[in-house]
């Protein structure tokens, strides 16, 4: 173990004190290998110490924490002015861990712990929203995404990912879809959409599988319509697997730009991002992962 490259930990501030994680970090320190530990407080903390990994020369900066967590690491790695640009390991320490579960990143604290930092780098896919912010898994909007935005915290803590569909049963008033135009390449499509999935990764909102092709290597997008013509049927078919597929749009495409007369939500892997316009475009291969060797999201 103390010929492991050392590695720089970002724990989310409401995930610090997890007493499974500590005894995994003490573990593996008093086996020699060198885990510096930085916990964030407020947004931009991550971007800091990124920069504070990259001076320090370790291999893996490692987010521990939800998707937010994940995405906001990944995305001030992939804005690292450095030639030796540390690779990306992941703890799940959030509430549905969506981008984790899909990849096969274990649970236990200590086998994610060791993949993180032992694991293979491989390069893989990040998306780019209007040329400012990005996200690793997934886009959501629609209902699903209000939904998700507004799940009381407790709730979340006390029952998981299954939270947000307890939470959308309980807000079916506020059920009515996006007039919107989605464009791609070779693709075109205008309506009312009750919920937009554009995912890199496959699942979101606590483990529906919104684009359950997605390819985290391929160097596309793939984009899923649930369309709002009728919209009990769409939301049933959105809990439910491919049955019904008269509701379903699909299309893959390198870019979508997504217009509205009106101010949409886009949940960008936890963060909201209100608009009138999106373009969403894949940047191939901007980061490495440590990933394990069964993941399926991988080509």
């Amino acid at each position: 173990m103390s010929d492991f490259p050392a590695s720089l930990l970002i724990l989310n501030g409401k995930s610090a004190s997890t007493p499974e994680l500590r005894d995994a970090v003490t573990q593996l320190r008093d086996e020699g290998v060198v885990i510096h530990v930085r916990v964030t407080w407020e947004k931009g903390d991550a971007e800091r110490y990124v920069e504070e990994a990259v001076a320090l020369q370790v291999a893996t900066v490692i987010a521990g924490g939800g998707d937010g967590t994940i995405n906001e690491v990944a995305t001030a790695l992939i804005q690292c002015d450095s030639e030796q640009v540390p690779a990306l390991g992941i703890v799940p320490l959030g509430t549905a861990n969506d981008f984790a579960t899909s990849v096969n990143i274990p649970t236990d604290m200590a086998n994610a712990l060791k993949l993180a930092i032992a694991g293979r780098d491989v390069p893989v896919d990040i998306a780019q929203v209007n040329n400012e912010t990005c996200f690793i898994n997934m886009a959501t909007g629609g209902f699903g995404t209000r939904i998700t935005t507004e799940t009381p915290e407790k709730l979340k803590s006390a029952l998981g990912g299954v939270s947000y569909l307890i939470h959308g049963l309980m807000r079916m008033d506020t059920l009515k879809p996006d007039r919107c135009e989605i464009r791609g390449e070779n693709f075109s499509w205008q309506g009312d959409a009750l919920v937009i999935g554009i995912g890199n990764g496959r699942q979101a909102g606590g483990g529906q599988q919104l684009c359950p092709e997605a390819l985290i290597d391929d160097g596309l997008l793939h984009l899923r319509i649930f369309t709002g013509e009728e919209l009990l049927p769409a939301l049933l078919n959105t809990l439910a697997s491919d049955d019904g597929k008269e509701n379903l749009v699909d299309s893959v495409s390198p870019w979508f730009e997504v217009t509205a007369s009106h101010e949409m939500t886009f949940n960008l892997d936890g963060e909201p991002l209100c608009g009138t316009s999106f373009r969403m475009e894949i940047l191939p291969a901007a980061l490495r992962c440590r990933l394990p060797p069964d993941c399926p999201l991988l080509r």
